[in-house]
């Protein structure tokens, strides 16, 4: 069966203008568009077009058939940078989720952490060139030769060169250390923001001090700058994949990508925000391990599809791209997929039914459907799907 759907962008303050709607071929609302939803998850599950097709269901996740849809399928429009985060191992959440529900806590609590007993994994494709996002621990080593740089530039920065000396050390150790500390609410803490912030002034062509200039005019005073200088930049380019698993520190800075995450709201924050930041909790979840912040590389089962897997059972994203030398491909699906149209206009086919696609348009497609044929010539359809 296929299933036409859709949804409003939700206007969070970080969105863009104009991406979303540049995308997609729609008219622009005016206000900032950060994320188009396409998926069954409650906070703002996708519109069924033809309600008739599901038995009266006007949304997916009113659809008895497509209501515990695994994951979620986003445009993601960021003209600014989103909160640091993470997100917990399914074992985290839901031992969270039943400590929580254990002391009472509302549904819609602020104090809660864990509104869901699931993780939340998730990946970026990006569109935009380029796409800016922190992802993870790098070495202490190169942020501490990135804080002595800034050292170098500051005027004074008594509390800057104490802070570079005490990332030596066993690097788990180091990075749990200096986390604990910067949102941890001492009074130096603002003293290194500030100096941080000055020194990066002095420093036009350092790639870390651009990220404290690009986070400070966001977020002014914010921890969340500094310790941003122990996390991987990652520069993705039209095409690249960025996967965050369990336990990885994040953010997205800036540009327009294809998010595919699981459908939970489990979201553990680390700063570059306003809203509540446990701590403690956040700690638990993190994984402190440094890493190199590499994309995810893409399969290619045939001509014409690449195919992004990450190493949990909740989603994949294939990615279908027609042109002349490649007039049509074909998808086998895992499960029940969302497709999404961005360029073109295509003839989608399975066992038993048939839809018509152009650009900005999607549709569900159960997963009986077995095998997706894509043809017209030329055209781009994101497909999403479990990962079985």
């Amino acid at each position: 069966m296929f299933v036409r759907i859709g949804n409003t962008p939700r206007d969070y303050a970080w969105g863009s203008e104009t991406a979303i709607a540049g995308l997609l071929g729609t008219e622009p609302s005016g206000g900032p568009e950060a994320e188009l939803w396409l998926g069954a998850h409650p906070g703002s599950p996708a519109r069924v077009l033809d309600p008739a097709l599901t038995g009266g269901a006007e949304d997916l996740a009113a659809w008895e058939r497509t209501a515990e849809l695994p994951y979620l399928l986003k445009v993601l429009a960021a003209d600014g940078p989103l909160s640091l985060q993470a997100h917990p191992s399914p074992e985290q959440a839901r031992a969270g989720f039943e400590r929580e529900n254990a002391l009472g806590l509302a549904p819609d609590s602020p104090d809660r952490n864990y509104k869901d007993p699931f993780h939340k994994p998730e990946l970026i494709y990006a569109l935009s060139d380029p796409f800016e996002a922190l992802c993870g621990f790098r070495d202490p080593a190169e942020s501490r030769a990135a804080f002595e740089r800034l050292t170098s530039a500051s005027r004074g920065g008594a509390v800057l060169a104490g802070f570079a000396r005490t990332l030596d050390g066993e690097p788990r150790a180091v990075l749990r250390r200096a986390t604990e500390w910067l949102l941890g609410g001492d009074t130096d803490v603002d003293l290194l923001v500030a100096e941080v912030v000055a020194a990066a002034r002095e420093l036009p062509d350092d790639r870390d001090a651009d990220t404290v200039r690009m986070l400070d005019e966001a977020f002014p005073g914010d921890p969340g700058i500094v310790l941003a200088l122990l996390l991987n930049r990652a520069t993705l380019r039209p095409g690249e994949v960025l996967y965050l698993p369990a336990g990885n520190i994040h953010a997205y800075l800036r540009g327009l990508g294809i998010e595919l995450m699981a459908a939970s709201d489990n979201v553990l924050r680390g700063g570059l925000t306003r809203k509540r930041i446990d701590v403690p909790e956040l700690v638990s979840v993190l994984d402190f391990s440094p890493i190199r912040a590499t994309p995810l590389a893409a399969g290619h089962p045939a001509a014409g599809v690449a195919e992004f897997r990450p190493d949990v059972p909740d989603f994949r994203l294939d990615v279908v791209r027609l042109d002349a030398a490649v007039p049509s491909a074909e998808v086998a699906l895992t499960g029940t997929a969302i497709a999404l149209c961005t360029e073109g206009d295509l003839e989608l086919a399975g066992e038993t039914g048939a839809l018509r696609l152009a650009r900005g348009e999607a549709a569900l497609i159960t997963g009986d459907e077995r095998t997706l044929s894509v043809g017209s010539g030329q055209g781009t359809l994101f497909v999403a799907m479990p990962n079985a």
